[in-house]
């Protein structure tokens, strides 16, 4: 495949200054993220508070998703993503403050960690569904969205190792400080940005009857209920393992603050590889698939990394699970924001950012608790396990989800028609004579 095809998003302006400002913005991310972490731990010596800050940190999104969903169908996108960067940088500058006078205590960690949280579950729906008003061909839309995840996943890969760099250096304040600076680039992209498309936002009325509307839509057709479900699983169960590497590290590798950074790095390097393999995709057509088996990868993989005691092997494995890791979620997502109706974008992003960020902090409480009782190993396993079997029901559920969304890629002109006789022509011959 000719390398312009998997870039070709980035021939549209506005997206090539989002990418650059929330690339840097995802690096500073990440870095207060492996910062934060082992500062709690080293804190407290306590896997479970380390899963509650990740829990406070996330749950908002669980229960704000659908309302800011509501809200990114209504109002300008790009004004909510200032607000929203602004607060984020706030939040970075009182971690500073914090840990530069050594007056951090555990309960400020909470507290921070639920007001990003709180900032997040409004700026990831519209986030994605600003990806729309970006690259605003259906054409283009699925490699914005490819783009996006290795954009992620790049800052993933070179955000902790830098993190750890600082962090062995100079302690957690110089990872908190760098974040801070990292949201000046967004804020100057987004300000950068002209001839948006201009949106006729829908009379809703009420939030609430918006919000409910979005889900009768969501789980009233299967082929969009199967994918959150998906999205839902693999957050709730597979995602959590990040929060416990600080255990593997310290306790089951016996490493440091860098051998915590080269754990997240290859996990990193490896989404980052599957964000790079979705962008070369033509076309989203038969991508449920390779979902499906990236899931089940995934489920193996967990099992894998809890017997692993050697550092380089847990590193082999973390890139195998990376990779199929965000396959799974990114490839979920560019379904969904393929097959989904225009005017109800942003509250399907919603409900995305709810299974994908708010079901993670539940998993986040629970590995750690599992943990705590019974060690991260085992933690790992029972998860992975559980990740295997519901991409099992999956599968099984497949066949009928290409017939429903098949129309629709259709109507998109991503299916030739022939391709809708060729499935009837198989169905009959499927089907017993006496039917």
């Amino acid at each position: 495949m000719p390398l312009p095809n998997a870039f070709r998003a980035l021939a549209h302006r506005n997206y090539r200054l989002f990418i650059i400002g929330q690339g840097v913005s995802m690096i500073g991310t990440w870095m207060q993220t492996t910062g934060l972490s082992w500062l709690v731990y080293k804190m407290t010596d306590n896997s479970f508070l380390l899963g509650l800050v990740s829990f406070c940190g996330q749950i908002p999104a669980f229960f704000l998703a659908p309302i800011a969903g509501v809200l990114s169908d209504r109002f300008d996108r790009r004004r909510t993503l200032f607000v929203t960067q602004a607060i984020s940088m706030v939040q970075a500058v009182s971690l500073v403050a914090l840990t530069w006078t050594g007056h951090i205590e555990i309960w400020q960690i909470i507290a921070l960690s639920a007001i990003l949280g709180t900032v997040n579950a409004f700026d990831m729906p519209t986030r994605q569904a600003f990806l729309s008003d970006m690259a605003p061909t259906r054409v283009d839309l699925p490699n914005a969205i490819a783009l996006n995840s290795s954009m992620f996943n790049l800052s993933r890969l070179v955000g902790p190792v830098i993190g750890g760099a600082l962090l062995a250096e100079w302690g957690a304040t110089a990872c908190f400080l760098a974040n801070a600076v990292s949201y000046v680039a967004v804020i100057v992209a987004l300000a950068s940005m002209r001839d948006l498309p201009v949106r006729v936002a829908p009379r809703l009325g009420r939030v609430s009857r918006g919000v409910i509307e979005g889900f009768a839509y969501a789980f009233g057709f299967a082929p969009i209920r199967a994918l959150l479900l998906m999205i839902a699983m693999v957050s709730l169960l597979g995602m959590p393992i990040s929060t416990l590497l600080p255990v593997f590290a310290k306790d089951v590798l016996h490493g440091e603050a860098q051998t915590y950074g080269y754990l997240l790095a290859a996990s990193g390097a490896g989404a980052l590889t599957g964000a790079l393999y979705l962008a070369h995709r033509r076309s989203v057509v038969g991508l449920g698939k390779p979902i499906a088996v990236a899931t089940v990868t995934f489920g193996l993989c967990m099992v894998a990394f809890s017997y692993s005691t050697s550092v380089p092997v847990s590193c082999v494995i973390l890139l195998i699970a990376g990779f199929s890791m965000l396959l799974t979620l990114a490839g979920c997502n560019t379904l969904l924001q393929t097959i989904v109706d225009d005017d109800k974008r942003g509250r399907i992003m919603s409900l995305y950012a709810m299974a994908f960020m708010g079901t993670v902090p539940l998993g986040s409480l629970l590995a750690g608790s599992l943990a705590d009782a019974f060690g991260a190993p085992l933690a790992a396993r029972i998860n992975g396990v559980l990740c295997i079997a519901g991409a099992a029901l999956f599968i099984m559920r497949l066949p009928a989800l290409r017939k429903q969304v098949l129309p629709i890629y259709q109507r998109a002109g991503l299916v030739p028609p022939i391709t809708a006789a060729v499935e009837a022509v198989a169905e009959l011959q499927a089907a017993p004579e006496d039917a």
